[in-house]
């Protein structure tokens, strides 16, 4: 079933949109929200281009650089679904801007690390300030997207980690080379030159960005309600998902299952983020500018999956089995660098990062399609603060293989593993429309859900 258009009816009866409001509302929103998450990853995880300098310079073990680096995730999670729900209540423009400030203060912190607890606790601030970005962002494009076009959206907004690794590695590497500078280290100036521009990005998303349709100064009041009262049709024709509470979305078997294949989703990007630089760096002398343009590379292929594979996915109604050989395709691919030699390692990267970006797009449309309001503000928050417990537990075992074993990448085994789970696990998640009978049947009358043409 293809893709309806905006001058269309939608299948629940909603009114037409204008001709090109979807379109307009993509090019007003999601760049300024790529731009954010670009910000964002790229103060997350800048830390792999300094792992040598900081074991150099700071005395930071490759165990304690592991742990370091998965401590910002149980911070993250705790605080997830707390600011899921505060997002709701005070406004997406206001708590996105304050998110934004904060995390980019204690970024440019990270140039002042002088040991390993000053790191710990440094990371952990970092993942309290950026709690609820994510989830949030994605609870935000609800208010502006309908089923058929949120996972494109998740996935051009997905696109910010990519873009992030691929200028990222370059411009990280070069200033690593800055070292001596005004008596500064490298990587003292990498975190306060890319640290910064993330609060002064804040002010810019405090100006311009809208709370919702209504908000918007680029819509007129009429395309605003057409889009409004599209949405709302659309969540009268899922009636049944709003009458489930907060605390029952924690308990649903397909958002424990959900979680379940997005934390080993995690283990892997996150695996794969933190210790790629110093992967590349064990394949021989290479100057840091290298390792930066090497390490760009599978995110560059990562880019290009997502901008064109979950589109292409939702088009033809593959977007289920897309998910599903993507996680298959990331176990596989993962396996080589821990065997083969640099170039195929490299290619191997690159393959998995192709497919990274597509499987989260699509596994982030599950729970949506079940839940609204809070419910769908607490499932979001919910699955992302469990889920990302992954970035956890990968960085922090590949530590601990480094550390052991003296090369980082045998601990890929055990991420291919994970994710040779987390693919058989996708078998079982489904959409509403594909309940057994039994469950549909205990439904309120006229609670059936519209089907979802992407599987």
């Amino acid at each position: 079933m293809s893709n309806i258009s905006d001058t269309q009816i939608s299948a629940s009866g909603a009114p037409s949109r204008h001709p090109g409001v979807n379109a307009l509302m993509f090019r007003k929103l999601m760049p300024l929200l790529v731009a954010g998450y670009i910000l964002n990853f790229l103060d997350r995880t800048n830390i792999a281009l300094a792992k040598a300098a900081l074991q150099t310079d700071v005395g930071i073990s490759p165990a304690a650089y592991g742990l370091g680096a998965g401590l910002f995730f149980l911070a993250y999670s705790v605080c997830e679904v707390p600011s899921n729900l505060i997002m709701r209540k005070v406004g997406a423009r206001f708590w996105i801007a304050r998110i934004m400030l904060s995390w980019g203060l204690v970024s440019t912190a990270m140039a002042f690390v002088s040991g390993e607890a000053s790191f710990y606790i440094l990371r952990v601030m970092l993942g309290i300030a950026e709690a609820g970005l994510f989830p949030g962002v994605l609870l935000y494009l609800t208010y502006w997207f309908g089923d058929r076009d949120r996972a494109r959206a998740i996935g051009y907004f997905l696109l910010g980690v990519c873009l992030a690794n691929v200028v990222g590695g370059p411009i990280g590497g070069a200033l690593l080379q800055l070292d001596g500078l005004m008596g500064l280290h490298g990587w003292q100036w990498m975190f306060i030159i890319e640290g910064v521009p993330s609060t002064l990005f804040s002010v810019l998303v405090w100006k311009v960005l809208p709370d919702g349709p209504a908000e918007a100064k680029w819509l007129t009041k009429d395309q605003a309600d057409h889009v409004l009262a599209e949405l709302q049709a659309e969540r009268d024709a899922n009636a049944a998902k709003s009458q489930l509470s907060v605390k029952s979305v924690f308990l649903h078997p397909q958002v424990l299952l959900a979680i379940f294949v997005y934390f080993c989703h995690q283990i892997a990007l996150y695996s794969v983020t933190f210790f790629l630089p110093g992967i590349i760096r064990s394949w021989g002398h290479l100057s840091e500018l290298s390792i930066g343009l090497l390490t760009a590379l599978p995110w560059v292929a990562a880019a290009i999956g997502a901008a064109f594979l979950p589109k292409l996915a939702t088009a033809h109604g593959w977007a289920r089995r897309m998910m599903i050989a993507g996680l298959f395709v990331i176990a596989a691919a993962l396996l080589l660098p821990a065997v083969a030699g640099p170039l195929v390692a490299l290619a191997a990267f690159c393959v998995a990062g192709l497919m990274f970006v597509p499987v989260q797009s699509v596994l982030f449309t599950y729970p949506s399609a079940r839940f609204q309001g809070a419910a769908l503000a607490g499932g979001l928050g919910f699955l992302n603060s469990l889920g990302i417990l992954g970035g956890f537990l990968g960085p922090y075992a590949m530590g601990q293989v480094e550390q052991a074993t003296g090369k980082a990448s045998n601990g890929l085994f055990l991420i291919s593993i994970a994710m040779t789970l987390a693919g058989i696990a996708a078998f079982w998640l489904r959409r509403p429309d594909q309940d057994p009978p039994a469950a549909r049947a205990a439904r309120p009358i006229g609670a059936e859900p519209a089907p979802e043409p992407s599987r």
